[in-house]
């Protein structure tokens, strides 16, 4: 592995201008093909296997045209003090907002509050729906507006209206201030870390290259495989993260090899050759997190693993290729390591100038502590770990929407005219085709729901044109993100066990509160599988990589404990509000359903990443007969000042998401940018030095048989010795063209 890649790093060295032009030349045809492709919405949503997505399928079966997955919206009224909505010219405006919106070209039905009971028990407030024929997501911008703009009319009359439901969803807009802080706080660390603006602008501007390359060609294939909006915002997010700290690695190794006296075209192949293999790996183990995703079976989370993996690949194999060829450019703008613009001065002591850097000394400090430094960081992200055993999952609603959003407000009037349940209203679908005597089995369907706990009202049925399929809707007294509206589910699932025993009728529960609920079980239910597939495969992988069996076991180890400790704090922040208001939240609840298994998967990622370039470095020493001791120190003198760069980088790209008015975006920044903070300076900076020091020798032991039956990668760089610049064959380009 270092030997090819050595190879290659140093033909695109050599051969810089046609390894620009092909890369330049994909960035100019993705982005042709995104341009000329015809525009896609976001993606379809789908549960497969689930009660819910059952009940919805039949829907679409039975209820023809019935729009059973369509964008609902609401309008809400509520009376001036001292008036009713019954009066004369407060009906007025109601009816003419009814008419209004059922001009719309997207809408299904609108009701009309006066005719549908829609009115609260003491006339103050009444609201009205609207029907749409396709998702929230998926609706046009037109539509949308038109919502909005029948409640600012009906406001003028001195209502108070306020607008709710789907239909307000848009795609989240995730990307551009986050990412333009991400990119500001990034380009400040990569002057300091690299010593220079040209140096620093290379893992910049290859990371966006790859980026736009990614996302390019995402745009370009959205309407084809139905990719939605959030499928490039991941990309997006994920590919910028590794792109930068792929060329942060490659670009440091290269200024190392330059101060140890090589020329720069034998520094950049042996940098790709060993920084290089550590890329590779470390981007197979960000593939493996972001495409196992797949085995949740959530076709949207999937299709958004993939493209992200896909993104990841590119922006591997740009910095194996790209980066040499940029150095080469570059010349002698790009300093070796410890080199300034001005030379040393001669008056200071040999011991000012030998002074060993901050990683070095940080080394030498934990291996001379090692079970305190051990101790104390696993103790410590153990405690904050201890909110995550109440999590409690669910999806964000209006009402988890900030007070200042209309959704917010139309959430709180209906919560206040008919109560909390009727946010959140349950849809029962009773297929009675296989009953003797379906309006029979709908009534007792009615009947025996009538009976449950928490309960507000039951519609009575209504049957298709067939007559063998029946809808009901159930109305809880809790609201709809709340453990007792999941309850009322479930024992209505339950009652309709017995109903399909007495009756051959079958009952399904289903709308979006009963979609979300399933939803959040899947993901649950998905989530070791998800991290005993990850992890295992990961932990093949870095066996290959470091020979060892414990060096991999504790990677992982520590692996999931930042990602425990890190769920504790979401928990801790968003759903008990903690220092809530330090960080703009509004509104505590259940976590976002996505939270932890989205969280696995990118940090998980982003973790090995840290893992491979850091410990890397100490088996390469190891390897070249430096003592256990002598290799932890090795590596942090190289790769630590590195690692806490990336480690920052990555931090500020996610943490500038927590400024979003979005819970779920600000839940999803919150929870990345800690929990790359607690993998990167706790479980590599200080947990994993401390664990080698005290294993010593046996951190790098492996089996004799193992040993002899895996693939040697030579990712340490062995096979360099023998590739010295002076005797490097000149045709050996022409070499590795034809392999």
């Amino acid at each position: 592995m270092a030997t090819f890649l050595y190879k290659l790093g140093r033909l695109a060295f050599r051969r810089r201008h046609f390894a620009v032009l092909i890369w330049v030349a994909l960035l100019t045809l993705a982005g042709v093909g995104a341009a000329s492709a015809p525009a896609a919405g976001t993606t379809s949503f789908s549960i497969p296997g689930t009660e819910a997505q059952k009940a919805f399928d039949l829907l679409e079966q039975r209820f023809p045209g019935g729009s059973a997955d369509g964008a609902t919206g609401r309008i809400v009224f509520k009376a001036p003090d001292g008036e009713k909505m019954t009066d004369a010219d407060n009906k007025a405006t109601v009816e003419k907002t009814v008419k209004e919106l059922g001009d719309g070209s997207e809408v299904v039905s609108v009701t009309d509050p006066f005719t549908t009971n829609a009115v609260s028990k003491d006339g103050t407030v009444a609201y009205t729906s609207v029907k749409y024929e396709v998702p929230g997501m998926e609706l046009a911008d037109s539509t949308r507006d038109a919502l909005e703009k029948a409640g600012d009319e009906a406001r003028a009359t001195g209502l108070t209206v306020d607008v709710g439901g789907d239909a307000l969803e848009a795609g989240a807009e995730m990307g551009a201030i986050g990412e333009i802080i991400g990119l500001a706080i990034a380009a400040v660390v990569l002057v300091i870390t690299l010593g220079s603006l040209v140096a620093a602008g290379l893992p910049l501007l290859t990371a966006i290259i790859g980026v736009g390359i990614g996302v390019s060609t995402i745009t370009a294939l959205a309407n084809a495989l139905d990719l939605g909006d959030t499928t490039s915002t991941l990309a997006l997010m994920i590919g910028l993260a590794v792109g930068i700290d792929y060329a942060l690695f490659i670009v440091s190794r290269y200024r190392a090899e330059l101060a140890e006296g090589r020329d720069r075209e034998e520094a950049a192949g042996r940098a790709t050759g060993t920084a290089g293999s550590a890329v590779v790996f470390a981007g197979l183990t960000v593939v493996i997190a972001l495409a196992g995703l797949a085995v949740v079976n959530v076709p949207m989370l999937t299709k958004m693993g993939l493209a992200a993996a896909g993104t990841v690949v590119v922006a591997v194999l740009i910095a194996l290729t790209m980066i040499p060829a940029l150095l080469g450019y570059a010349g002698k703008k790009i300093r070796p390591t410890g080199v300034k613009r001005k030379p040393a001065d001669a008056n200071k002591s040999e011991k000012q100038q030998t002074r060993p850097n901050m990683g070095t000394r940080w080394a030498n400090f934990v291996i001379r502590r090692p079970a305190a430094v051990l101790l104390l960081g696993v103790v410590g992200l153990g405690v904050i770990a201890v909110p995550a055993t109440q999590l409690e999952l669910g999806l964000p609603d209006d009402g988890a929407q900030p007070t200042s959003t209309t959704q917010r407000r139309a959430y709180d009037l209906l919560s206040e005219g008919f109560g909390p349940g009727f946010n959140g209203p349950l849809m029962l679908v009773v297929d009675a085709k296989n009953s003797d005597e379906p309006q029979a089995a709908a009534t007792t369907v009615v009947d025996r729901i009538k009976g449950l706990d928490d309960v507000v009202t039951v519609s009575p049925a209504a049957f298709n044109k067939a007559g063998d399929t029946a809808t009901i809707t159930v109305i809880p007294d809790s609201k709809p993100s709340s453990t007792q509206t999941e309850d009322l589910v479930h024992a209505i699932r339950d009652q309709g066990a017995d109903v399909k025993a007495d009756t051959g009728a079958e009952v399904l529960v289903t709308g979006t509160t009963a979609m979300n609920i399933d939803f959040s079980q899947k993901l649950n239910d998905a989530l070791v599988p998800y991290l005993a597939l990850v992890v295992g495969l990961a932990f093949l992988l870095l066996i290959v990589v470091f020979r060892s069996i414990l060096v991999p076991l504790k990677a992982a180890l520590g692996f999931l404990l930042s990602v425990l400790a890190a769920l504790g704090a979401v928990v801790a922040v968003f759903q008990w509000g903690w220092l809530a208001g330090l960080i703009g939240v509004e509104e505590t609840g259940p976590i976002m359903s996505m939270m932890p298994i989205f969280m696995v998967g990118v940090v998980f990622g982003l973790a090995m990443d840290y893992e491979v370039f850091l410990v890397t470095r100490m088996r390469e020493a190891y390897v070249h007969g430096e003592t256990p001791s002598q290799a932890i120190v090795t590596g942090f003198r190289h790769s630590a000042r590195v690692v806490v760069a990336a480690a920052i980088i990555m931090m500020a790209v996610f943490g500038g998401f927590i400024g979003a008015g979005d819970s779920m975006i600000k839940m999803i920044g919150f929870g990345l940018a800690i929990a790359v903070f607690f993998d990167a300076f706790v479980v590599r900076m200080a947990i994993v030095p401390a664990v080698l020091a005290l294993l010593g020798d046996k951190a790098w032991w492996l089996p004799k048989w193992l040993d002899r039956a895996l693939p040697n990668v030579d990712v340490e760089g062995e096979g360099l010795r023998a590739h010295d610049s002076e005797n490097v064959d000149p045709d050996e380009d022409r070499e590795l063209v034809r392999v």
